[in-house]
């Protein structure tokens, strides 16, 4: 089972990785614009406000998130590996339903992939075999998502 769920989460990186395909080479061919012409939300992967504004987010992507928090709030067995890595299945499987039910494009969706990025690593940190690992990734994880709110609406 953790293989099928291990293979679903590649696939869905592939999937996200592709779909942005046409993001990163819009930023390449930006990048050879001279600095003036580009305008503060280019900063490689640094996740940023909208002129101090929150940035819109589809439907799908905030209920996925609040799914992920949920996940978060009702997890009780900190003391168990094999709590961490259920949890660690199910987060993916939201991330996998945010990836693939994202309508965003532009900036905001730039902004988004700078927002689930880092979120690959501490999913990694979960599914280890050391305690320690699993809560400093859960505590981690916990701080980044509910950091979304902080970012979009």
């Amino acid at each position: 089972m953790k293989k099928i769920t291990q293979s679903i989460f590649v696939i869905t990186l592939l999937i996200f990785t592709v779909s942005c395909g046409e993001i990163k080479d819009k930023k390449e061919e930006e990048s050879k614009t001279p600095p003036t012409e580009k305008t503060q939300h280019e900063s490689d992967d640094v996740l940023q406000l909208n002129n101090g504004n929150l940035w819109s987010a589809n439907t799908e992507t905030t209920q996925g998130i609040k799914n992920m928090i949920s996940l978060m709030n009702s997890f009780t067995e900190k003391e168990s590996l094999e709590s961490y890595h259920l949890l660690q299945q199910n987060l993916e499987k939201e991330f996998g339903t945010i990836i693939t039910k994202c309508s965003m494009q532009g900036e905001s969706h730039n902004q988004l992939h700078n927002f689930l990025m880092p979120m690959k690593s501490l999913f990694k940190g979960l599914e280890s075999s050391d305690l320690n690992t699993c809560k400093e990734s859960y505590n981690s994880l916990n701080k980044h998502l509910l950091d979304y709110s902080n970012y979009f609406e």
